[in-house]
């Protein structure tokens, strides 16, 4: 049975709990993890054996508490770009001539909690959304590893709602994607660890994303159409990267973002201007577009399967 993880801390004191929800009840665990790691490695038997059929008095209500991200700092947080087919369109790209796997990081001081406000740095105006697929590595992974569908459930613990919350306007001109993506609060997590069954891990197949910015509909997907699997992106990465329990990865973003790429021939023409003027050009060319966040604006996310089984709750933040 599914399974969904909270981490919290009550009347907004510094002490965090862990706890399985269900419905609006969290059932508290007896462990006093201090890491996603720790959770994995100490916990996780303890929540998968909680039966809520059987009364506890030792239970808390989902609204005396504040929920936190279920994945902790220090943490790698790896991500995928432009890994579904329209989000690839949108960005120029043809899926069927792009081959290959887009990797990039982001900082761990980026993460935030599932209600935290996102905050927008003051020379930042093209400030954007991106809901994703986040997968928690639950076992390390330090050599080339052939992951498969048959094994993926060695090597994922869970699954979580992330944001990969982007500055443009420091991201695309001075092409530095760490930079533009880790501000601090730029990578809401949670509310939830969702811990699968290898059974289970099928649903990874077919979970719907979707992102509302004051509630008007901008990203919808289904994780049918990633480009790269998740086996076959964390193949990849144990080639190039060792990955710890509790380590993070971001498996890309649907369609729909604030960014609008150049048209081809505009794209041509920028390139043959001076590099000050083009981005210029480009600022206030994508300064014109209102999808773009601003102080005020609530970004909600979900992330579940269409029967209901696999619910990851609804990630809400508001941006400062």
């Amino acid at each position: 049975m599914v399974c969904n993880v909270v981490r919290y801390s009550k009347n907004n004191q510094s002490q965090t709990g862990w706890g399985v929800l269900f419905s609006e009840t969290i059932f508290p665990l007896s462990g006093d993890y201090q890491s996603t790691a720790e959770f994995l490695n100490e916990g996780k038997e303890e929540a998968l054996s909680i039966d809520p059929s059987k009364k506890s008095k030792n239970t808390i209500s989902l609204f005396e508490v504040t929920l936190l991200s279920p994945v902790t700092k220090p943490c790698l947080v790896l991500c995928q770009g432009a890994n579904y087919r329209e989000h690839m369109i949108e960005s120029g790209m043809n899926p069927d001539d792009k081959n290959f796997n887009m990797f990039f990081n982001k900082s761990a001081a980026s993460i935030s909690g599932p209600s935290d406000d996102i905050i927008k740095p003051n020379h930042v105006s093209l400030l954007d959304y991106e809901v994703e697929l986040g997968l928690v590595i639950g076992k390390n992974i330090t050599s080339e590893e052939k992951i498969s569908r048959r094994n993926i459930g060695d090597y994922v613990a869970g699954v979580v709602i992330g944001n990969d919350v982007s500055a443009r306007d420091v991201q695309v001109p001075q092409m530095q994607f760490f930079k533009g993506k880790s501000y601090r609060s730029f990578c809401p997590v949670g509310p939830v660890l969702c811990l699968l069954s290898k059974e289970e891990l099928s649903y990874l197949d077919d979970l719907e994303l979707t992102l509302t910015v004051n509630d008007e509909l901008r990203q919808q997907d289904n994780t049918r159409n990633l480009v790269f699997k998740p086996d076959e992106t964390l193949t990849e990465l144990s080639q190039v990267s060792d990955m710890r329990v509790g380590d993070l990865v971001l498996t890309g973003t649907p369609a729909g973002c604030a960014l609008r790429i150049p048209s081809p021939l505009v794209t041509k023409i920028g390139a043959l201007l001076p590099e000050k003027t083009k981005w210029k050009m480009f600022k206030k060319t994508q300064g014109r577009r209102s999808q773009y966040l601003n102080a005020g604006d609530v970004v909600r996310a979900t992330i579940r399967s269409l029967d209901g089984v696999v619910d990851l709750g609804t990630q809400e933040n508001r941006v400062v």
